[in-house]
């Protein structure tokens, strides 16, 4: 009898403890918790360099071949 009363709160032990462990933090830190403010991005210059316009690598008529699109 008392191992058919612990089957039965097992699920429900699992879920308060599932409830407890998400429940940690408030929601901007659980939604956004490594975005930097938009602030701090403008104080320094952006040091990406500018990669030009893309271009074909293949040549589409072996790639339309490749995948029997002819």
């Amino acid at each position: 009898m008392a191992t058919n009363s612990l089957s039965r709160l097992f699920p429900l032990g699992l879920l308060v403890t599932a409830a407890l462990l998400t429940g940690c933090g408030t929601v901007k830190e659980k939604t956004a918790p490594c975005k930097r403010p938009a602030e701090l991005t403008s104080y320094a210059e952006d040091r990406r360099q500018n990669c030009g316009p893309m271009r074909s690598v293949n040549d589409p008529a072996i790639a339309f071949a490749a995948i029997r699109l002819e």
